[in-house]
């Protein structure tokens, strides 16, 4: 992932897998997240949300407390304010599965309007990891195994290229009505995903250190 990053924890599966800020990041606790990081002995520079999760308010010197009636998630909430902080990486954990399928797609949908502001961002948990990628490419490692989809968001995608892959696509075109892009696999080579118009939601086995996007 690029450097500076904006970590954010939110309420959901968090097994603390990849979660590795450095010197210069931003964590950020989305409401049930705090629960997360004091489990893992982290102190979030920044706590928010309208803490329906934690059913309390934490002792934290930075608090963002918002109102339960609200437009924005938890989550969006705390890319919103990564943003107002200038950070343009985003890795958000606590984010998928769970009971909440609608929160994973909200948070799906997040990484979309992260391309909006000129920022990306990854959905990192149980062994996996979704990005957006719009008109642009990503590489992956050699040493990657397992699937790899790779999903129309929007109306269509073309100029989508999948080299490296069990089952390459040359110059195609995706839609959002047929999932021609799911359950790809890893060959053990160098692999490469790429759009050059539209935006693709791509979905992989490993970690967010196993891709470099592309400009």
């Amino acid at each position: 992932m690029d450097r500076p990053c904006c970590f954010i924890v939110g309420a959901g599966d968090f097994d603390g897998a990849y979660f590795s800020p450095a010197a210069g990041d931003l964590v950020i606790a989305a409401d049930g997240g705090y629960a997360h990081l004091t489990r893992l002995g982290v102190v979030p520079d920044i706590v928010l949300g309208d803490f329906d999760s934690l059913d309390a308010v934490p002792d934290h010197p930075c608090v963002l407390r918002h109102p339960t009636r609200k437009d924005d998630t938890d989550m969006g909430l705390a890319l919103k304010t990564g943003l107002e902080r200038g950070y343009r990486s985003f890795a958000l954990f606590g984010g998928l599965g769970g009971a909440r399928l609608d929160h994973t797609l909200a948070n799906i949908q997040s990484l979309a309007w992260l391309c909006t502001q000129g920022a990306r961002g990854m959905l990192v948990g149980g062994g996996r990891v979704v990005a957006a990628l719009e008109n642009g490419a990503m590489a992956f490692r050699e040493s990657c195994r397992g699937f790899l989809s790779v999903f129309c968001h929007g109306d269509s995608a073309s100029g989508v290229f999948l080299r490296g892959l069990k089952y390459p696509l040359d110059n195609a075109t995706l839609s959002c009505r047929f999932p021609l892009g799911v359950s790809n696999e890893f060959l053990g080579i160098p692999a490469r995903v790429e759009v050059e118009r539209g935006l693709l939601i791509v979905t992989w086995q490993g970690g967010p250190e196993d891709v470099q996007f592309l400009e």
